[in-house]
């Protein structure tokens, strides 16, 4: 008979107990690139914001419906070009400027991603006080 209490389980070990194998770190994934619809949506909410519109104001002046500029300026929908000549045009901007702005926000994308990757600390600072 067992010196167990009645009513308490017994632990029987499935195999003996080995230590875990050195695993080696996991990478740090490298940062996804920014799509482009992304970039674009920053671009015309920030250009929105900064001449104080609202996104109906906008919208309207597009000719396109406020929910779809939303979604456009969130990154959720691919705009056509048609559709991104009128939101640019209400922001009193043109589809070149849109797009060299949007191109510029990627190029600082790419450039802040290669800083990282160059970097013998891989992004990691410490600053003594």
């Amino acid at each position: 008979m067992s010196n167990q209490a009645p009513n308490q389980a017994r632990v029987i070990p499935l195999r003996p107990h080995e230590p875990a194998p050195h695993l080696p770190e996991p990478a740090v994934p490298a940062p996804k690139e920014p799509l482009w619809r992304d970039l674009v949506g920053d671009v015309l909410r920030r250009e929105r914001l900064a001449q104080e519109r609202t996104l109906k104001d906008v919208a309207d002046a597009a000719r396109i419906s406020m929910p779809y500029l939303s979604e456009v300026e969130r990154g959720r929908k691919e705009a056509s070009s048609e559709v991104l000549a009128a939101a640019a045009r209400a922001l009193g901007l043109d589809l070149g400027d849109l797009l060299s702005l949007a191109h510029s926000e990627l190029t600082e994308h790419r450039d802040r991603r290669q800083a990282r990757m160059s970097s013998p600390y891989n992004g990691l600072c410490l600053v003594a006080a």
